[in-house]
């Protein structure tokens, strides 16, 4: 079952692994709104170093650019496993 749904709160994960990592450096620890779930599929992290993984859920979620590069007024969308989402302080899920 997914944790998010359209319309959520999420932040991303800081983590900064020393392994091929599927989340862009330039969303990490940015604050976003889901659009859309987009099923579920292993985590590619994992299975690019011959891990197994599970299937998760995988979301668009969309950024203002000015909190991504500090400026612009348009959006940009990323899609993102939910191992790599975090709920917004004050959004119960």
């Amino acid at each position: 079952m997914a944790d998010f749904a359209a319309g959520d709160q999420v932040r991303t994960t800081r983590f900064d692994p020393p392994h091929h990592c599927r989340l862009p450096r330039y969303v990490r620890g940015a604050a976003g709104t889901v659009i859309e779930q987009q099923g579920s599929h292993p985590l590619a992290d994992d299975r690019a170093r011959g891990i197994p993984a599970e299937p998760e859920p995988v979301y668009t979620v969309r950024f203002l650019a000015r909190e991504l590069f500090g400026s612009g007024d348009h959006g940009v969308t990323v899609d993102i496993w939910e191992s790599h989402l975090s709920p917004m302080k004050g959004q119960d899920r």
